[in-house]
């Protein structure tokens, strides 16, 4: 078994070879071999790629190496240790040409012959360009045209390498996956032109397809792309951290694009998923045709009764309303260490005070993180939606929504009709949410209540230059060292939270009239340092934890109707 991680790999010639040879897709929760061996800061899915490999030398007796090509440094330095920790196993590096013009391709060509020979060396097989021509010439029958299923969304991937689980989220979320043109994606391999030698023919075609970020060609990727993308309703475009390559070309094209465009950066762990999927599939319900709006029904004497339950990281929150789309009823409390569980209660809570029955009720929407984890719930919204619902429902006027809970951020910007235009979330760290207040109020010996009073106290401006929990604790713990006041940290630590914040709002545009939603919206500290930034007063809800919950329970009711 071979693998390979580049879409300019001869794969075909080693099928022709009777090789099984297939994508190296690491999925790891951390790099614990890889941080010793490789530099921190070096590209995620090298890393990843590190620990799979390393994991499949020592234990898989099938597992036979990895084809390479020099599509980076990061690459480059992969093959570098992994030759030398394991030398019984196959480990080749393809020098690939950054052209794919006719001198390219005859290049290429010579250093796919030596890696095919090295091969046979390695294995004991033999190529045979015969083989090669036969599997090339299968491949030009044409497929049959895939028909769309009607209404369901049709989704591209562009940018860097994508794991397989996120492919499968977004068909799992119910759209098409229609084309993946990341670096190890869909291979679109041009017919040759010209009388060529069969090696030549076959680098020429794997040198001109869509090119990559590496390639000199990358000035062409526009003419190629462009109308790719206008196939699909809208496009995730995937980057890596410390790769930042498609992450220039995504600023250049967000505006140009022709359909709505997802920017997706992952670290190349599975520790990240659930706001992976929040973003996948929050983009989809914004692509989703808009339901048409119909005269609401009269429903005379009959009651109904609609819950929204937000399955959030630090509180469950529940929302009844009727068909008057009237709060009869809501519930926060404290998120317990099974979602289902703080589910059933709050749902419980709300009933008995509202004196109905679970029978009484005629929708019940989920939403947050643990909203798939309901399984009462005849559906699960996504907290961008329901927040965007709910907002634009308290307050018409506004345009964006800032929404701060126990574990992320999200920044969400409305249209006229209070959908959902555009939104960003922070990544999977918890530096500047309610988690983190919890930790600089802990080391204030303050309560989390407390905070945000005290703060407004201050009349010394101090910094905090970290966000991350631990740092910002030690520089915490320092300033106490040197006698600063409580009031003037506290603010120290709000004001870090606002410079986090903008940077969120930034994104979407700073668009007013301005909302915060979720738990720290009740902390007047970070609402002050906002509001200073801002220039402008912020909308805040009576209850800004129940936003999510009061949407998800506004678009069960709408489903009703």
């Amino acid at each position: 078994m071979l693998y390979y991680i580049c879409k300019y790999t001869p794969i075909e010639a080693f099928s022709a070879m009777g090789v099984q040879i297939e994508r190296l897709e690491p999925e790891v929760s951390s790099f614990p071999k890889a941080d010793s061996f490789l530099h921190p800061n070096l590209c995620s899915y090298v890393k990843g790629a590190y620990e799979l490999c390393s994991q499949k030398a020592e234990e898989d007796p099938d597992f036979e190496g990895v084809v390479f090509t020099t599509c980076c440094d990061s690459v480059k330095r992969l093959f570098d240790v992994l030759s030398r920790k394991y030398p019984n196993k196959f480990w080749f590096v393809l020098d690939l040409p950054r052209m794919g013009n006719e001198f390219a391709a005859k290049l290429y060509a010579s250093r796919i012959r030596a890696c095919l020979s090295a091969y046979e060396e390695f294995s004991g097989r033999t190529f045979e360009e015969e083989e090669l021509s036969t599997l090339l010439n299968r491949n030009k029958e044409p497929d049959k045209a895939v028909v769309s299923e009607p209404g369901r969304l049709r989704i591209g991937v562009v940018g860097a390498r994508i794991s397989s689980h996120l492919r499968k989220l977004i068909e799992d979320a119910g759209a098409e996956l229609l084309f993946d043109q990341t670096c190890t994606g869909d291979r679109l391999l041009l017919p040759p032109e010209g009388n060529r030698p069969l090696l030549e023919a076959y680098a020429y075609r794997l040198l001109n397809q869509l090119p990559c970020m590496r390639m000199a060609e990358a000035v062409n990727r526009d003419p190629m792309m462009l109308p790719l993308l206008q196939k699909a309703d809208g496009i995730v475009y995937h980057t890596i951290k410390f790769c930042d390559n498609y992450s220039f070309e995504y600023a250049d094209l967000k505006d140009r694009s022709p359909v709505p465009l997802l920017a997706l950066e992952t670290d190349g762990t599975t520790l990240s998923y659930g706001q992976q999927r929040t973003r996948i599939e929050a983009f989809l319900e914004e692509l989703s045709p808009k339901k048409q709006k119909h005269n609401r029904k009269t429903t005379g004497d009959k009651k109904m009764y609609v819950i929204g339950i937000d399955s959030g990281s630090t509180s469950t929150n529940a929302v009844l309303i009727n068909e008057k789309l009237e709060i009869l009823d809501f519930r926060v409390i404290r998120t317990g260490a099974k979602s289902i569980e703080s589910a059933e209660a709050v749902l419980k809570s709300v009933l008995k005070n509202a004196g109905l029955q679970r029978s009484d009720i005629s929708r019940i929407i989920s939403t947050g993180y643990g909203r798939v984890s309901i399984p009462f719930a005849d559906k699960n919204i996504t907290e961008i939606t329901c927040h965007g619902k709910g907002a634009h429902f308290l307050f018409p006027e506004v345009r964006t929504i800032l929404d701060i809970g126990g574990q992320d951020s999200k920044a969400i910007r409305l249209n006229e009709k209070g959908e959902v235009a555009d939104f960003v979330m922070n990544d999977k760290c918890a530096a500047g949410t309610g988690r983190f207040l919890e930790a600089m109020a802990r080391t204030l010996e303050l309560s989390i209540e407390e905070l945000g009073p005290v703060s407004l106290r201050s009349r010394e401006v101090v910094e905090i230059s970290s966000m991350c929990t631990v740092f910002a604790e030690s520089e915490v713990i320092s300033l106490i060292a040197l006698n600063k006041e409580q009031a003037d940290i506290a603010a120290g630590v709000h004001r870090a939270i606002a410079n986090k914040a903008m940077t969120l709002l930034r994104k979407t545009g700073l668009i007013p009239s301005f909302c915060m939603t979720g738990g720290v919206a009740k902390n007047p500290g970070v609402i002050h340092a906002l509001e200073q930034q801002l220039g402008e007063k912020l909308l805040i809800p009576e209850e800004p934890e129940i936003v999510g919950a009061l949407g998800a329970a506004l678009l069960g009711a709408e489903d009703l109707f």
